[in-house]
């Protein structure tokens, strides 16, 4: 099973599964329509968000078990 981690940039972590888009526009991480995404990790556009990145990693790899 695929796993996320905060190293992974935003597009590869909605690679593995498009519908975590909804997870991250709830915590706040508007910037998936931004150019950005493709270019920033997961931890970094955290932390850019006031949002603890290893709380995120493990919300995202809790929905992937649950899929």
């Amino acid at each position: 099973m695929a796993q996320v981690t905060k190293d992974m940039l935003i597009a590869d972590v909605l690679k593995v599964n498009e519908n975590m888009a909804n997870i991250l526009m709830r915590e706040g991480m508007h910037c998936i329509g931004c150019p950005a995404h493709q270019f920033e990790s997961l931890g970094e556009a955290a932390m850019v968000h006031g949002i603890d990145p290893d709380t995120l990693v493990a919300r995202l790899n809790a929905f992937l078990e649950a899929v």
